[in-house]
């Protein structure tokens, strides 16, 4: 069986995309985490820093929370994770006949969704035995050939019903509408893990920079991170550990001008100086 790091490395298929492993080793840690997959002397270390667990998972995780600093690499990874899932899963015995599955990237709003629609796209497109597998292609949504469909949706506790999900990615959730809205974040997970129910492997992703000390990303923190043996595994990270790359100055510019900020959007740390109305 084909695992996602398999994938990732594979120049037929992803290879080409991750070819600096020095950029990608934390994620590559993380994936393992997230799917169970085996560690690498060293991997151990950075699992723990990361999660704040001391146990290696044994199972697939059942939800993932990444939050990472801004320009940490988090929805091109979260990209990888959808068509990982999408082209590579079988899902055809948990699917009546007509029925199609659903990779569903939520966000904020439609153009925001995009952003990591477009990622996706991208991965599909540019590898050739991925790209045969497209039936149709618009602006929203992508249809496979092995019945699953990769759709973009705006997070609403209404739109996401009526969907059999196999993935569902949930893209800046600290910035989706709170309890004082007709969209509150409770309710939209709440609306989306049903129809998660009956397939079997389904994961829900949500990933984020932290705001306020408030919210479902927030109470995800506080509940599972660091819980060994949690089927919810919590991932907090800032920016440059996951992103070497990014450079030290314009972190250093950003926590000069206002590091209660910069803690939050560089740092991944909740801020203390936000609260609701």
């Amino acid at each position: 069986m084909t695992t996602i790091l398999d994938a990732m490395t594979d120049p037929n298929l992803f290879g080409s995309f991750f070819k600096d492993g020095h950029s990608w080793a934390r994620w590559r840690v993380l994936l393992k985490a997230i799917f169970a997959l085996p560690f690498d002397q060293g991997d151990l270390a950075v699992f723990r820093r990361l999660t704040g667990r001391k146990e290696v998972p044994t199972e697939s995780a059942r939800e993932a929370w990444l939050i990472v600093g801004r320009r940490g690499g988090k929805s091109f990874c979260v990209s990888l994770i959808a068509v990982f899932l999408a082209c590579f899963r079988d899902y055809s015995n948990h699917l009546a006949p007509g029925e199609r599955g659903t990779v569903m990237v939520l966000a904020a709003d439609r153009r925001q969704a995009r952003v990591i629609f477009r990622y996706i796209s991208a991965l599909l497109n540019l590898v050739p035995m991925l790209a045969a597998m497209i039936e149709r292609l618009t602006a929203e949504s992508i249809d496979l050939a092995n019945g699953i469909t990769i759709e973009i949706h705006t997070a609403s506790f209404r739109s996401v019903r009526g969907y059999t999900v196999v993935a569902a990615l949930c893209d800046e959730i600290a910035f989706w509408q709170d309890e004082t809205s007709a969209n509150p974040d409770r309710e939209i997970l709440d609306a989306i893990r049903p129809a998660m129910a009956t397939i079997p492997g389904a994961l829900l992703l949500c990933i984020g920079t932290p705001y306020r000390r408030a919210g479902v990303l927030y109470e995800a923190f506080d509940r599972h991170y660091g819980k060994d043996g949690d089927p919810v595994l919590v991932v907090r990270a800032s920016s440059r550990t996951m992103n070497p790359t990014l450079p030290k100055e314009v972190v250093a510019a950003a926590y000069e001008r206002d590091p209660a900020a910069a803690a939050a959007e560089y740092g991944a740390h909740f801020r203390d100086d936000v609260t609701g109305f």
